[in-house]
């Protein structure tokens, strides 16, 4: 297998996660506009905000997503991975492999206004749906990489101490309420709080629409996160840290309502066209979230999860399920490793089995 050269800089610290309310980010105070026709994303549930933060994120007239490239390292970090994976002349299976699971990165932007300022252009995964319900979980067991300081690596386990343990953090999600016609929002301050007896009941929320759990949804949602866990079952090249899985699904009702445990769906009959109002555009949040290191701790009571050939069976079964996006964000501290990545690793079990527990009540 090829190696990627990704070079192990000291990385530096970021802002904490933040919560967009609904309206557009053009209403709060401070918000500058972008350029080019480009508008600040306004449906955040977690990351940089352009316009208010020193880097931020955009969305192109085109219907791509616009992410800033953050100070050195950490942004000269992401460019060199991304065009690393998408090179053309890539031919690393493993790299190859690993496309599927991240948002398709097309090249750099910069506006001829601006030169200097540098972006990446990324698709925009939420880009189909029309009631777009997102979540962005951080994954692994520390949120500092292993070149962080003393003081920072104290300040993140300050933060959330149950990460080594649970090995995910809930940073923000927005769910569309059905009755209400509406999205409930939740911040990082939420995912913060929740605790080892009630991060189910904390993720259950992004499931259930005001209405009923969205088993359907969840069900996807496992099968999409087991594909990612067996690329990182095969691969010991690289190592992943402040890296979080954006989770999207249409909040929009498109079938009757289904009996406890069935997985067969009507697919919605109507063409979902892109809304240009970026009212109706949820973005995703392809920004920096500290997250994991490598560990060979056992932790065995999170080791329960679903067998093989339920895994197999829910994959022969997929087509059947409603349309439902996980993938990979925010790659400003990723590095060359020879070893499996454990921390990634412990916490997509871990959130595997707390998904398969919200399925299983």
């Amino acid at each position: 297998m090829d190696s990627v050269t990704l070079e192990p800089v000291r990385a530096a610290g970021s802002p904490c996660a933040l919560l967009n309310g609904p309206g557009s980010a053009q209403q709060h105070a401070g918000t500058r506009a972008g350029p080019l026709g480009c508008v600040p994303l306004s449906h955040q549930v977690a990351g940089h905000k352009y316009g208010v933060d020193k880097v931020g994120i955009l969305q192109h007239p085109d219907g791509t997503v616009l992410k800033q490239l953050q100070p050195p390292p950490r942004g000269p970090r992401e460019l060199q991975f991304y065009s690393t994976v998408y090179a053309k002349d890539c031919c690393d299976p493993c790299l190859l492999e690993l496309q599927q699971h991240l948002p398709k990165y097309y090249s750099t932007w910069s506006s001829p206004d601006s030169p200097t300022e540098l972006y990446l252009k990324l698709e925009d995964v939420t880009r189909r749906f029309q009631k777009p319900c997102i979540m962005d979980v951080k994954i692994g067991q520390r949120s500092y990489d292993p070149f962080a300081s003393q003081e920072k690596r104290e300040q993140q386990i300050r933060k959330y101490p149950l990460m080594e343990e649970i090995g995910f953090l809930l940073l923000g999600m927005r769910v569309y309420n059905v009755g209400l016609d509406s999205f409930d929002t939740y911040d990082q301050h939420y995912g913060r709080g929740l605790m080892k007896d009630t991060v189910k009941d904390g993720l259950c929320k992004f499931f259930y629409n005001g209405d009923r759990l969205r088993r359907d949804v969840i069900t996807a949602s496992v099968a999409k996160v087991q594909s990612i866990l067996r690329w990182f079952e095969k691969q010991r090249q690289l190592n992943f840290y402040a890296s979080s899985l954006l989770f999207v699904y249409e909040g929009l009702p498109s079938a009757p309502e289904d009996k406890p445990g069935t997985l067969s769906l009507q697919k919605n009959k109507g063409v979902l066209e892109y809304n240009n109002n970026i009212e109706q555009s949820l973005s995703t949040m392809y920004t920096l979230h500290k997250s994991h290191h490598p560990s060979t701790q056992d932790n065995s009571a999170w080791h329960d999860l679903l067998t093989p050939s339920d895994a197999c069976e829910q994959e022969t079964r997929v087509q059947e399920l409603p349309e439902v996006e996980v993938r990979m964000i925010d790659f400003a501290h990723v590095f060359p490793s020879e070893v499996h990545d454990h921390g990634y690793i412990y916490g997509l079990r871990n959130l595997l089995k707390v998904l398969q527990q919200i399925l299983d009540d």
